[in-house]
């Protein structure tokens, strides 16, 4: 069973809480400056698993593109708690985004195949 995340636990500790909406949704060389707002927000694993919970499909969310979240999305069908999979999977990708201080998460817009790991 799917659960949510409540955002109103997290939303208002985001570093673009204050932020324009739009900042986050926008195309090309404008995404990694995106993405670079999110690297050292307290709330960024909280935000992206809310995205890749709701399927948000445009924008950044916790440091990711969307092409980023839908790629993760593919390669991880089997997930149902993204929260709990983000903070303690062993997974490289849960790990690497975890541990992702630049906001770069290459490995996963790579064609890979990888099987859930809990």
């Amino acid at each position: 069973m799917m659960q949510a995340i409540d955002p109103n636990e997290w939303v208002g500790n985001a570093l673009c809480a204050d932020d324009p909406p739009d900042a986050l949704f926008v195309r090309g060389a404008a995404q990694r400056q995106a993405k670079s707002r999110c690297k050292d927000c307290p709330v960024k694993l909280e935000c992206l698993a809310d995205a890749l919970q709701w399927r948000c499909d445009f924008g950044v969310w916790g440091g990711l593109t969307e092409r980023e979240r839908r790629a993760l999305r593919r390669r991880y069908p089997a997930v149902e708690n993204w929260f709990e999979w983000l903070r303690t999977s062993d997974d490289a990708d849960a790990v690497e985004i975890r541990g992702s201080s630049s906001g770069r998460v290459v490995s996963l817009v790579q064609p890979q195949t990888r099987s859930l790991s809990a």
